[in-house]
């Protein structure tokens, strides 16, 4: 019995990195399926927003203290920064992100996340981050999994077809009514809007880690200038103080648990998992969460899925894996090519030496 044990540890341990992203994956999928619910329940985005930003500050706090040793003091100049890369990645793009799923399904919620590395790869090659060249064929695997991405987003929300049967009553739920057409365009172009924020918000992040290196304090920060950000967004937005009214309901463990769970949890273990595998092994798992949710969202809400929703994802997943494959193709060409360079200073200096 020990000796089981002691062999199912040793397999954990080897393969920590994907029982994190798995686990990470399964999180992500909670979080649409639970804030749907919350706001279909009737709770404000704006509001949701809030609370979330909130339980995230107060989650990340303890991790502070792993930044100690990069402890420098934070200039008005970066600390301005900050604020208006929050209002931007955070507070802009949770809020759209919060509307936009009460105009769509739990499961395009999961599915437009796929398009993010699409979207935040045009933006860095538009800001001059990313270089490309059709002349490789990484280049153009990477433009042709871009337009497959938003592509496969756009066929998703608005190609229907004939309905997938996965069961033969036909039950309704409250958290699964029917959007018009109008409802699902307006809830996806919403969406996008929201990926475009984070994106832009990741980009960013390059640069600002490179002035201040302390990468939990600076989430930290930007989470709480977003929760003040949010809560003057809430206030204009919500006059009704019902509205604000949290219990110890269903409302209380949505906002907790993508606050708690998926901000501070995730965050950490992602970061792990990066320094170990690097990040084009945590977005190939990425798809999953869109699987999950799916799944999920039929067995437990009976929601309907469509072969024009099929469709769509699988354009997604594909021109998602072409973008991560031409990135890894790059990536290893580079390190190659300073290798190279590397070797030949060495030769050279040998050279000189003898």
């Amino acid at each position: 019995m020990k000796s089981s044990f002691l062999r199912c540890m040793a397999i954990l341990e080897k393969n920590k990195p994907y029982v994190a992203m798995l686990f990470i994956q399964f999180v992500y999928a909670g979080m649409a399926l639970l804030s749907k619910a919350a706001i279909s329940k009737g709770m404000s985005p704006f509001v949701f927003v809030v609370y979330r930003q909130i339980f995230a500050s107060l989650a990340l706090s303890p991790f502070a203290y792993f930044d100690s040793k990069h402890g420098a003091p934070l200039s008005c100049n970066l600390l301005c920064k900050l604020f208006l890369v929050s209002l931007v990645g955070l507070t802009a793009s949770s809020n759209l992100y919060y509307v936009a799923i009460n105009y769509t399904s739990a499961t395009f919620a999961a599915a437009s996340t796929n398009t993010i590395p699409s979207i935040t790869f045009i933006m860095a090659v538009f800001f001059g981050v990313e270089s490309i060249s059709i002349k490789y064929r990484h280049g153009v695997a990477k433009i042709l999994g871009s337009f497959l991405c938003i592509s496969g987003a756009i066929v998703f929300a608005l190609v229907k077809g004939p309905p997938l049967r996965w069961h033969h009553e036909n039950h309704s739920h409250e958290f699964t009514k029917v959007h018009s057409k109008e409802d699902n365009i307006k809830g996806s172009l919403m969406m996008l809007l929201a990926n475009t924020g984070w994106s832009f918000w990741l980009i960013l992040q390059g640069f600002i880690v490179k002035q201040y290196p302390a990468k939990f304090r600076l989430t930290i920060i930007q989470c709480f200038f977003s929760f003040i950000q949010s809560t003057i967004l809430a206030f204009a937005m919500e006059r009704n103080p019902s509205a604000w009214k949290l219990g110890w309901d269903f409302h209380l463990l949505s906002v907790a648990y993508c606050g708690i769970i998926v901000t501070g949890i995730c965050y950490w273990l992602q970061v792990c998992t990066i320094e170990i595998k690097g990040p084009v092994f945590t977005a190939m798992f990425t798809p999953l969460a869109l699987v999950l949710t799916a799944i999920f969202s039929a067995i437990w809400w009976k929601e309907t899925l469509f072969w024009g929703s099929i469709g769509g994802t699988i354009l997604l997943v594909i021109g998602l894996y072409s973008v991560l494959w031409g990135k890894n193709k790059e990536g290893v060409k580079e390190e190659n090519h300073e290798d190279g360079e590397a070797k030949a200073e060495t030769k050279l200096e040998c050279v000189i030496q003898s």
